[in-house]
């Protein structure tokens, strides 16, 4: 009798295994790759201002990322977002050094690098869950897109409110695309970006020019993203705004003595005096004594407002509360002669590190010598962001109040028909930073569909139209005044009614298409698994 030869036991594929793509690049020339499509990515922002290279740079973050493990993947991320910020926030440097700027930048390519996990993940389980050509072309390209926009949603949130500065979409305020934000935000912009990108790598790793159908897909979304038309709002007249850019010393470490910036202010405005305006409007920082505890020069604003027949709106530090126990506001104020400040708007979301320290008692014990240089700290404001001028309602925002959605969405429920957009330049001087910001003031105004004057101690101050086109300006670095006749809309655009629900929308079902996919990836497996063994079995007998 011949014994049979025992049975081997099947060797079936790990979950993580089966089906996963292989790496397109090897570690080392995925590192490479990344970190120059950081480098790439930032020239799409101001001030390069290239914005095709956003889409090669989103490119060049994707591509490394196919077939990696999840710790490459993660280092491979983590290499676009230092290449990256390093760039796009190196004028954090400028005064304070490098220990600001590399904390920044390593926390938010610590984020970026997260991202980069689930970018993974995305790429390895989708191609496990179902065969289907469509899923590869448009489920996996649409998740890619919105794992993104969940990387964006947390660093744009936490830690202490969030950095939302350096979002794809604030890279295309002069492209084509810029109109897609009065429908859907900075949020849909960037997701329509990846998913445009990712979709075409897709198409070339499915060799979709052997079926020029399955370019459809990324085609339509092309299309639509360049043919939609902004969302229209309607017209109800004009303001006739005086808006001045004194470019004093206003800056934290420039040298001044009290009252130098307000001086600067008032030489700046003074050939306005004799125009016909409805409003007078002067930036951040724009009066270093505060006119609610100086009767001098409430006296000068007084005359001011007196001078014109009109209002004005400023800017300076207010202070609350009893001695030892008071709280600094950077406010607005909207004077009138003789009544004083009529309304206040004190900035929502003061600069973690810049306008006051979080956590104090931990960073004094790290950096003493830089957390020492902010001696008082910026307490938030709750006031509604808007001003009633005249019977016209402006919204307001102050310097980097405009990088927070929430803030501009609730001016424009409010009523604003124009914005007022408030800011102190002066210790970015010679940096891309003025740049980035105007370019985030220019989408504000199509995403809104209303016009922005946003005037800076120092400049870039510019008045946009509500289509991104800028109507009038300054130089930078030099004193000046526009008297401009501003167009006031009416309207809530689809953006602003959509709020955070889009944002949020994205962010759940992306998350959850992820975990579906890992779920169907893993059944799939055991799928096989099963099979794999009963065939084995079958074949012994």
């Amino acid at each position: 009798m011949t014994a049979k030869a025992p049975v081997s036991t099947p060797t079936v594929p790990s979950t993580d295994a089966a089906r996963a793509p292989a790496p397109i690049l090897p570690l080392w020339a995925a590192l490479i790759v990344s970190a120059l499509g950081g480098f790439v990515y930032d020239l799409g922002f101001p001030g390069a201002s290239v914005w095709p290279l956003a889409f090669v740079g989103i490119a060049m973050a994707l591509v490394p990322l196919i077939g990696r493990s999840l710790l490459s993947s993660f280092h491979v991320g983590l290499a676009f977002g230092l290449a990256f910020y390093l760039s796009h926030v190196s004028w954090t440097s400028l005064y304070l050094g490098p220990i600001p700027w590399l904390a920044l930048s390593i926390l938010e390519s610590l984020f970026v690098a997260g991202g980069a996990v689930l970018v993974t993940l995305a790429y390895r389980w989708v191609p496990q869950a179902g065969r289907s050509r469509w899923l590869q072309l448009i489920a996996l390209p649409a998740l890619v897109a919105g794992l993104w926009i969940v990387r964006e949603t947390v660093t744009g949130t936490f830690p202490y409110g969030g950095f939302p500065w350096g979002r794809a979409a604030l890279s295309q305020s002069k492209s084509p695309f810029a109109p897609v934000v009065s429908w859907v935000g900075s949020t849909g912009l960037g997701f329509a970006m990846v998913a445009m990108t990712a979709g075409a790598i897709e198409w070339v790793r499915a060799r979709g020019w052997r079926d020029l159908r399955t370019a459809i897909p990324v085609a339509a979304l092309l299309a639509m993203a360049v043919a939609v038309p902004a969302f229209p709002t309607a017209p109800t007249g004009e303001l006739r705004v005086a808006s001045v850019q004194g470019n004093g010393p206003a800056g934290y470490f420039d040298e001044r003595e009290q009252g130098d910036v307000l001086r600067a202010q008032l030489e700046a405005t003074e050939p306005v005096l004799d125009e016909d305006v409805d409003v007078l409007l002067w930036p951040e920082g724009g009066s270093d004594i505060d006119p609610t505890r100086s009767d001098a020069v409430a006296g000068v604003f007084d005359r001011l407002s007196a001078d014109l027949d009109a209002p004005v709106i400023l800017n300076t530090v207010t202070v609350e509360g009893d001695e030892g126990d008071e709280r600094f506001y950077n406010t607005s104020l909207l004077w009138r002669a003789g009544e004083g400040a009529v309304d206040r708007f004190a900035k929502r979301n003061p600069v973690p590190f810049g306008e006051y320290i979080p956590d104090r008692w931990f960073y004094d014990a790290l950096a003493p010598e830089l957390t020492g240089l902010i001696q008082r700290g910026y307490s938030p404001g709750t006031q509604a962001p808007v001003f009633d001028v005249g019977g016209t309602v402006a919204g307001l925002a102050i310097c980097f109040d405009v990088i927070y959605d929430g803030l501009i969405w609730e001016g424009a429920r409010d009523g604003a028909e124009l914005y007022m957009l408030q800011t102190n330049n002066a210790d970015f001087r010679g940096t891309d930073e003025n740049q980035q910001q105007l370019a985030i003031a220019r989408l504000r105004a199509i995403e809104t569909g209303r016009s922005v004057v946003n005037i800076s101690t120092v400049g870039t101050s510019q008045v946009i139209d509500p289509s991104g086109r800028t109507i009038d300006a300054l130089p930078a670095y030099e004193a000046g005044a526009m008297v401009t006749d501003v167009e006031l809309r009416t309207g809530l655009t689809p953006s602003v009614v959509l709020g955070a629900i889009l944002p949020i929308t994205v962010v759940v079902l992306s998350l959850a298409g992820l975990a579906w996919a890992g779920a169907s990836a893993q059944r799939n497996a055991r799928r096989r698994m099963g099979s794999g063994a009963g065939r084995e079995a079958a074949s012994g007998a």
